[in-house]
């Protein structure tokens, strides 16, 4: 791999702490990312060795070995993100360490930071000249990547995107969604278009619904200023789950690469219609820390959409998602339509489905229907699975394959903006059919509305 600055914008913050910072480290223990330096910048007063200590708590102990070293190619430099001048300053430090390590000009800014700073920033990076505007055939390149959410609106994300497009080439730029990293993700493609046995039957002919389920049994620990301003529509809704409904739904790609499945994941998202919604608010929420305590933010959204194409044309995709759940899931329930049974006297109660679970026990599952031992007409569900775990080997982190990607410049984990766009005109048409707000129990299913509704308009308990 290309060795190179990794310049870490909010390097200070929960997600680089958290992270981006372990992912790093775990590059670097795989010789994945040795003779590189990383710059941390932020506008906190810290040295690099305190941040470090905090960022020490978040290794792994038995990788620790070769924390030394790691911890020798970083240093800090304090930056206001407003004031353009500390962006030169940084531009001076980025090149003394370039120097120093003998490095060839191959720089990566992560903006790890609020989306509200990513046009101040995009400007700074581009006037300082510490991001040239570049293709990616130049002797040495010149990257950025901006964490989810793009924006916080449709009019919001055209304006950073503005900001983009004047200074920089597509090629540069990396709108990143890091759950197109999780290995279940990933696969998704990969199993539907190589497989015969599924390949034929994606599609309305066969598939009774689609459900994507992300739910969470924590709060917003301690993000209630940052959560207020988006809510679960546009803080997972808008990117993680309509990216992976993309990949459900898209055509078969001419390459399972980059911009071939960008273009495919497009094409998906024109396409999406908004057939019903009910938001939910757990209660308590306007109690948390950084929360107006008359907000309206919803905290669990159950939303109906349909892909107006000939391929999904009448298929429901349920979407779900909300924070102070029963139970912590990420999964993806593929329903196939039932079969017409002969034998009156033993057909299945249920259709064969497809379970993706991405979290937190990732595996592949497939539902059959067969003979119950002993039972000459009684028919039971077997579950025929492939587990991860059976590998024996720890999968990397999201982020840690994200950041490899993006140095070897794959692009296939960056969003294209016309993919963003698509995705916030269907939060825009969500929000105008001004869907009821009901209070939900912590620890519950979300509000008892959504699942009657559901059950009651559409006879499907999601």
């Amino acid at each position: 791999m290309n060795s190179c600055a990794f310049i870490l914008l909010g390097g200070t913050g929960d997600l680089a702490r958290n992270k981006l910072f372990p992912a790093l480290h775990a590059l670097f223990a795989k010789g994945k990312f040795d003779n590189s330096i990383i710059i941390v910048a932020a506008n906190t007063p810290i040295t690099i060795d305190q941040l470090l200590n905090e960022v020490k708590k978040k290794i792994n102990p038995a990788d620790e070995q070769n924390w030394g070293t790691f911890a020798q190619q970083c240093s800090y430099v304090q930056v206001d993100f407003k004031q353009e001048k500390d962006f030169v300053a940084l531009h001076e430090a980025v090149r003394a360490a370039e120097k120093e390590h003998g490095l060839t000009g191959n720089r990566l800014v992560y903006c790890a930071t609020a989306p509200f700073f990513y046009c101040a920033i995009t400007n700074a990076l581009a006037n300082s000249g510490l991001v040239k505007r570049h293709n990616n055939h130049a002797s040495a390149w010149q990257r950025i990547v901006y964490e989810k959410p793009f924006g916080h609106n449709l009019d919001s994300a055209h304006e950073i995107n503005a900001c983009i497009e004047k200074n920089f080439e597509e090629s540069q730029v990396y709108r990143i969604d890091h759950y197109l990293t999780k290995e279940l993700v990933g696969n998704i493609a990969l199993v539907r278009f190589t497989n015969i046995v599924f390949e034929p039957l994606w599609n309305n002919r066969f598939i009774d619904a689609v459900e994507i389920i992300f739910d969470e049994t924590i709060g917003v620990e301690g993000r209630g200023g940052f959560y207020d301003k988006y809510g679960a529509i546009a803080d997972v809704m808008q990117n993680h789950m309509m990216q992976i409904m993309a990949l459900i739904g898209m055509e078969s790609p001419e390459k399972l690469t980059g911009e071939h499945i960008r273009t495919q994941r497009a094409k998906v998202l024109s396409n999406v219609r908004v057939g019903d919604a009910v938001l939910g608010q757990y209660q308590g929420y306007t109690h948390e820390q950084g929360v107006a305590p008359d907000s309206r933010t919803e905290t669990f959204a159950q939303v109906l959409l349909y892909i107006d194409n000939p391929r999904w044309a009448g298929v429901p995709f349920y979407l779900r998602t909300g924070k102070h759940l029963a139970k912590k899931e990420t999964a993806i329930y593929i329903k196939f339509k039932q079969v017409d049974c002969l034998l009156t006297h033993a057909c299945p109660s249920e259709p064969n489905s497809l379970t993706i679970e991405i979290s937190p026990n990732p595996l592949f599952a497939l539902t059959l229907n067969t003979k119950k031992p002993g039972k000459l007409d009684e028919v039971m569900p077997v579950q025929m699975h492939f587990a991860h775990t059976a590998f024996g080997q720890q999968m990397p982190d999201a982020y840690e394959t994200l950041l490899e990607e993006v140095m070897r410049g794959e692009e296939s984990v960056s969003v294209r903006f016309d993919e963003i766009e698509y995705a916030w005109k269907v939060v825009d048409a969500i929000r105008a059919r001004k869907p009821p707000l009901y209070v939900y129990q912590k620890g519950s299913q979300g509000p008892v509305q959504a699942q009657e509704l559901f059950e009651n308009k559409y006879g499907r308990k999601v």
